[in-house]
């Protein structure tokens, strides 16, 4: 379970990486997603963010339209390993 949590988190850590590249706080990026059709506020971007909320992938594909990258980018350098039960 840690393992799956640390995954999320290093992928929130990109989202938030894209997100301050482009100058968005999270308040203004749960509005674009909205706009967008989304039900995203700032404290559920921000709990995706930290890696404490799973990211829905309409939520993901959205979110690299806002930043104007391809959705692979998120994915880019991580690394994945099978889980243990």
């Amino acid at each position: 379970m840690a393992e799956k949590l640390r995954k999320d988190a290093r992928l929130g850590g990109k989202m938030q990486w894209y997100r301050k590249q482009c100058g968005l706080s999270q308040e203004r990026t749960a509005a674009r997603l909205q706009v967008m059709g989304l039900s995203v506020s700032r404290e559920m971007l921000s709990q995706m963010e930290l890696g404490r909320y799973s990211v829905p992938v309409d939520v993901l594909l959205a979110l690299a339209e806002v930043y104007g990258i391809q959705p692979g980018e998120f994915f880019q350098g991580l690394t994945f390993s099978p889980e243990q039960g």
